[in-house]
């Protein structure tokens, strides 16, 4: 396979309900689609689901932006790689920004799998024709909002909800939600906004009654001291994100019994090829997986799908409908029925670029190789972090 250009489009989508977590609500989302063709003109998509703000990770958008153009894309451009798991290694030398090259790498394993003409999820080892499929729900401004958008959800044929959670939003919302759906599959995410404070063990230890699947990442990521101390109280799983970049994150934590359960993302961890060995570490160490998501896109959601085919993802996985998020994807939608996405069988990615569509929600472009000039990469101006 060879890598003859690459192009970057950043592309804003209005969100159809407005998300908040504990740190902050967003109304649109800015991520960065990468197109890389291949010497025959073939063409694989990857998505940058940077966060706009520094505050699910230190990468945003406009990191995103300066390192893909500046490091990423020139590391690969002109390539010849047997196999996609092998790109990673082209931009080796660069530490962190993980969401960048997340997009990179998974640009390569679509372009890799359209030319070997067989769907994404058989080439990264997919066992499953479907996925059951969870939704994750922001703060709202009421206790009833929130049941009303657990509600819906729930008609719509989700299973399984993940209500986030902050401090002094914790405990009422989690105990009317379960009072009010009680065979829920129901499970909280904090962020890492919980502290070793008396006050807050306390909220957390309340939640232990209520019958969730897991409580997903309550301490900020390096205090792993503090997420085994809880995790020994708890009989609920504690479940690590933002804590495990890396294969060796995982392994300490294990070490450490901070966690039980692990939610993979694509993006968090560098991309699919660090995921599956993250997937495969996960089994090792008897930890039941999830692939978790960070609102991506029709291409990035389609890769997310692919992955959570993977025999090691036990666990109902955030790779809800298109619909959830967005009235128009820059792909078709892809749609869940009953709460379950099917896994699509068709070379490649699986989904279409919608080209014109795409045109219109362009916020900026970079190209690189073949006979196009490289626009200069800069920094990105202009963007609303909101």
């Amino acid at each position: 396979m060879k890598i003859v250009q690459g192009r970057l489009h950043l592309v804003r989508l209005p969100l159809v309900h407005s998300f908040e977590t504990s740190s902050h609500r967003k109304a649109h989302l800015d991520h960065i689609l990468v197109e890389l063709t291949d010497d025959r003109g073939r063409v694989g998509w990857g998505e940058i689901a940077s966060p706009s703000d520094p505050y699910y990770a230190a990468d945003t958008v406009g990191t995103s932006w300066l390192i893909a153009t500046e490091y990423l894309l020139p590391a690969v451009v002109g390539a010849d790689v047997e196999s996609p798991d092998r790109v990673p290694d082209l931009f080796g030398k660069v530490r962190g920004n993980r969401f960048a090259a997340a997009g990179v790498d998974a640009a390569a394993w679509a372009l890799w799998a359209t030319g070997q003409g067989v769907p994404l999820g058989s080439a990264l080892g997919g066992t499953r024709d479907t996925v059951v499929a969870g939704v994750s729900l922001g703060i709202e401004r009421t206790v009833d909002d929130l049941l009303a958008q657990v509600g819906r959800h729930v008609d719509a044929g989700y299973g399984r909800v993940k209500l986030k959670i902050a401090p002094g939003w914790d405990t009422e919302p989690v105990r009317a939600v379960r009072s009010t759906f009680p065979e829920l599959m129901l499970q909280v995410d904090a962020n890492g906004a919980y502290r070793d404070d008396p006050e807050h063990l306390a909220a957390l230890e309340a939640l232990d009654d209520t019958g969730l699947l897991m409580i997903e990442q309550p301490f900020a990521p390096r205090d792993l001291l503090t997420s085994a101390a809880l995790q020994a109280r708890l009989t609920t799983p504690v479940c690590l994100d933002e804590s495990v970049e890396t294969v060796d994150d995982l392994r300490v934590a294990d070490a450490l019994g901070a966690g039980r359960v692990l939610n993979i993302k694509v993006s968090r961890m560098g991309g699919l090829t660090a995921a599956v060995r993250a997937h495969d570490a996960a089994r090792e160490l008897g930890w039941p997986a999830w692939c978790g998501g960070m609102h991506e896109f029709g291409v990035g959601r389609a890769a997310n799908v692919a992955l959570s085919s993977l025999p090691g993802f036990t666990l109902p996985s955030d790779v809800s409908a298109s619909a959830k998020y967005y009235a128009r994807d820059v792909t078709e939608p892809i749609t869940a029925e009953g709460g379950v996405v099917r896994v699509s069988t068709r070379p490649g990615l699986g989904v279409t670029v919608d080209h014109e569509f795409l045109a219109q929600v362009r916020q900026r472009t970079f190209a690189l190789g073949a006979d196009t000039e490289p626009e200069p990469a800069g920094l990105l101006t202009n963007l609303s972090h909101r």
